[in-house]
């Protein structure tokens, strides 16, 4: 039986693709000839996870990353094809973790101690670890910080040399050094004070010593004295208080027995305040002689009558 060209084309275009599937699947790390596991972890970022990347227990590769989802509240939810007869325990923990100096990302099981093991489409607790790279990150911003302000230092520096501030500096130098002078000669005639009156200060150090020297020779003598107006200040001040004490008593004694008289309604000033009667007619009187004093006013010719002849009545 004879093939037609065109069948043989077909066959060949056939086993062409045929090959070209298996050989991509191969570098993907995909066996279409075997039935892996299907497990996932979700992250809150992937941070250069790519898929195919492998997954790791140990360092030994038992599985890939063949899928990766962005889930509708932002993380990813990645997707892991792993090889079978491989017992993985259901509290393994998926850890994002680099491999290398270049950041490249793998996906490392660090196997659980459950008894129960995952099954295909459980999903797995994820981590991210810190790569060398997000531990540099802190040190390399910190760096960045001290050379920005090493270079204000630098340029404050600069700034502060100028031609300008060289010039006050050089005068701050001569100001220094004419009032080092300055105290130099000050110095030099305080010196010569002292020598001119040395012989002053030595008589004043002579008469303070030799009245310190008296006080002490007299100190019982004025021990003596001091304790004499002690003793007579003391006895004054007795005296006196009690002279005082005794006066103030009969004070108060003498004010008592007023007061007990006036309450009794004894003398003027007791009468008036005990007696209702006294002070109602000295009210009445006083009353009268309002009255008589406006009576006298409106009518004064009552009273009292002029006469220039000395006639009329009376």
């Amino acid at each position: 039986m004879k093939i037609s060209n065109e069948t043989k084309v077909g066959i060949l275009a056939t086993v062409a693709i045929t090959v070209l599937i298996l050989g991509y699947s191969f570098l993907k790390g995909t066996d279409l000839f075997m039935r892996e596991d299907e497990l996932y972890a979700i992250y809150p970022n992937i941070d250069g996870l790519t898929e195919s990347k492998p997954v790791l227990v140990n360092g030994f590769k038992i599985g890939r990353v063949s899928k990766l989802t962005l889930a509708p509240d932002g993380k990813i939810i990645a997707e892991f094809q792993i090889s079978p007869g491989y017992n993985i325990p259901k509290n393994t923990i998926a850890r994002l973790e680099s491999t290398d100096l270049l950041g490249g990302k793998a996906i490392v099981f660090e196997l659980g101690n459950s008894k129960a093991f995952a099954a295909d489409g459980d999903t797995l607790t994820a981590f991210i670890q810190e790569g060398f790279m997000d531990q540099v990150k802190p040190i390399q911003k910190k760096a960045d910080q001290i050379a920005s302000r090493l270079d204000s230092i630098l340029e404050s520096v600069n700034n502060t040399l100028n031609p300008k501030f060289q010039k006050n500096f050089d005068r701050s130098f001569a100001s220094i050094a004419n009032t080092l002078e300055n105290l130099e000669r000050t110095s030099k005639k305080v010196d010569g004070l002292m020598d001119s009156e040395t012989a002053k200060i030595s008589g004043i150090l002579s008469n303070l010593q030799s009245i310190s020297t008296n006080f002490k020779n007299n100190n019982q003598k004025i021990s003596t004295i001091v304790a004499n107006f002690e003793q007579i200040s003391d006895q004054t001040a007795k005296a006196n208080i009690g002279q005082t004490l005794i006066n103030a008593n009969q004070a108060v004694k003498d004010l008592q027995q007023v007061i007990s008289k006036i309450n009794a309604g004894e003398g003027s000033i007791g009468l008036l305040i005990n007696d209702k009667k006294l002070y109602d007619n000295l009210a009445q009187s006083a009353e009268n002689l309002d009255k008589l004093m406006i009576d006298l006013k409106a009518n004064p010719k009552r009273y009292v009558h002029f006469s220039v002849f000395g006639g009329g009545k009376k």
